[in-house]
């Protein structure tokens, strides 16, 4: 896989604001999925190159957290990785908002392991037993002889929405598991552990960690985009109705031609 850009140091916790103090009419502030963050990062930046009387604040969270800020109106735009729940939207509803989803990119989501490992595939089936705390030792399914770390998102991440349902089938990771709360937070934890698994997004994928096959199906731009890789998504940005303004002209610059180069030197999917 072609090395990606490292973007371990984005934690869940980090504010990139490039502006502050009070956000004046015409700014916009974006919350949310620290998966789709590098996307959101690089757009505004060079959005408000071509805009400077635009300023853009960004900050991390987790999608569920950038889902609530949209409906509760406390942003502009709600970076996601996975799509509103029925309850999201029926809570939504009742606060008189309607949210519209914004499909910017797509992402493969890929376990990582440390470079050292000898194991370069793995099943569907091997990565839902090792998450079910199956496995205990990495021979068991042809790596080398060493006690396996798991290493999982936070329950309000989306990306491990996805996961639990396209991996684990609806059931959950087990106890043992150690929960972060970033992409990057998994990279650098398992970039330090020669034992550990975990999961990352496409864009987090980098020399530092080594991605498996799953079922021999390597995770592309082809094969995110042809559903062929099977544990690939679209990533969003939900806006709290139909977009005006400023709000409507950045959504516009990210799904055209620049905004897609942007994602793809993020390290994502572009849309074509």
């Amino acid at each position: 896989m072609e090395k990606r850009k490292n973007f371990a140091a984005v934690s869940a916790m980090l504010a990139f604001i490039f502006t502050a103090g009070i956000v004046w009419a015409g700014d916009i502030a974006i919350n949310g999925s620290t998966t789709v963050l590098p996307i959101a990062q690089k757009a505004a930046e060079e959005y408000m190159k071509i805009k400077p009387e635009v300023k853009i604040s960004i900050s991390g969270g987790g999608s569920g957290e950038g889902i609530k800020a949209i409906i509760d109106g406390t942003t502009d735009i709600a970076d996601s990785s996975r799509d509103m729940k029925d309850k999201e939207l029926e809570l939504a509803k009742e606060k008189g908002v309607n949210p519209v989803k914004h499909t910017v990119a797509y992402d493969c989501i890929v376990p990582v392991v440390h470079p050292s490992n000898t194991l370069s595939d793995i099943t569907m089936d091997q990565l839902k037993a090792l998450y079910k705390g199956e496995f205990k030792n990495w021979k068991e399914i042809g790596g080398p002889d060493a006690p396996v770390v798991v290493i999982s998102r936070d329950t309000s991440s989306g990306t491990y929405e996805v996961w639990e349902e396209k991996v684990m089938k609806k059931e959950r990771v087990f106890p043992g598991a150690q929960l972060l709360a970033s992409n990057g937070a998994v990279a650098t934890a398992v970039a330090k552990n020669k034992n550990a698994i975990g999961y990352i997004g496409f864009g987090y994928v980098s020399n530092e960690v080594k991605a498996l096959t799953i079922g021999g199906i390597q995770g592309t731009d082809k094969t995110a985009l042809d559903g062929t890789y099977p544990v690939s998504r679209p990533l969003f940005m939900f806006t709290q109705k139909a977009p005006e303004g400023e709000i409507k002209d950045f959504i516009d610059y990210v799904l055209g031609t620049e905004g897609q180069k942007l994602v793809k030197e993020s390290g994502f999917v572009p849309l074509k």
